[in-house]
């Protein structure tokens, strides 16, 4: 291990929370010993280039402060590289941070936890999902959620799980079905009238939705939840115990565990640990231990 590490902060995660949150975790840090080395980007492409730039330098480890968007952009310079990468989990969501047990809202405890696993070797390696180029760590939604997410990201006035409401209850009025093309691993394509197809490597987004509740971020495989045709006073009775995880048991869902997945379907956005991927089709694999974290 080099005594030297990378701290990756978004200043803006949580509503300036990251900024405030990047002092306590370097500090535990550097009381380990640890000498750090703080990189902040103009804007996310640059961010992106200076962490791929200090993975490539030797960086004992990338460790990201933010929310799912900051750890979003770190999983694009640590995956398929052998640079750990550290949590310090400061945003609105924390999906991927909850999946994997770590601290949320607590930089100086991600902190010390991060330099406990440098100093111990303490490292676990996780599976990935990958779209083209693109890697993500959490889930991937795709229908009546991203559909939802279109509309709260349009919606600037209001912020954390009450804009999701809202966004939930405004795409209620004017939610139909939505016709997909899937295939599920090497199998024949399927066409199916579904509410959401959400893909998860982790087992929540939304803040702590269980879409995914028994995802598995070590096992090779993603678990793809299928919320099928259902009227709005259905969606109505699923969405609250998505928070739960007891959807899972409704007639209207499905879950398939599956290596790869192909989905189509039209105007639909597709979203990755919360940020826009872009639109059907796309195909996603699982790649197992595609990237190393700090963890217990």
């Amino acid at each position: 291990m080099t005594s030297e590490i990378t701290l990756f902060v978004n200043p803006t995660a949580g509503r300036g929370r990251g900024a405030h949150a990047a002092q306590p975790a370097a500090s535990a840090l550097r009381a380990a010993g640890i000498s750090v080395r703080t990189v902040l980007g103009e804007d996310a492409d640059d961010a992106l280039r200076r962490a791929r730039e200090a993975v490539a330098g030797g960086t004992g480890a990338l460790i990201a402060v933010g929310g799912d968007g900051m750890m979003s952009l770190a999983l694009q310079a640590v995956a398929g590289t052998m640079t750990p990468l550290g949590v310090v989990a400061v945003g609105t969501g924390n999906d991927f941070a909850r999946a994997l047990g770590l601290p949320i809202r607590d930089p100086a405890a991600a902190g010390r936890l991060a330099a406990e696993a440098l100093k111990g070797g303490s490292v676990r390696e996780i599976d990935l999902g990958r779209v083209g180029e693109r890697w993500f760590g959490s889930v991937l939604a795709s229908g009546f959620d991203s559909r939802v997410n279109d509309r709260g990201n349009r919606m600037r006035w209001a912020g954390g799980r009450f804009k999701y409401d809202l966004a939930i209850l405004a795409e209620l009025a004017a939610f139909r079905p939505i016709p997909y093309r899937v295939r599920l691993g090497g199998g024949p394509v399927q066409e199916i009238e579904a509410t959401l197809i959400a893909v998860g490597n982790g087992s929540t987004y939304g803040g702590g939705m269980r879409i995914c509740a028994d995802a598995v971020m070590d096992d090779g495989l993603f678990d793809v939840t299928v919320v099928g045709d259902c009227s709005r006073t259905t969606l109505l009775k699923v969405f609250p115990r998505v928070y739960k995880g007891t959807h899972l048991g409704l007639p209207q869902v499905t879950v398939h565990r599956v290596s790869s997945i192909e989905l189509v379907a039209a105007g639909v956005t597709a979203y990755a640990d919360g940020e826009p991927l872009g639109a059907l089709p796309l195909t996603a694999t699982c790649v197992p231990g595609a990237a190393r974290v700090l963890a217990q």
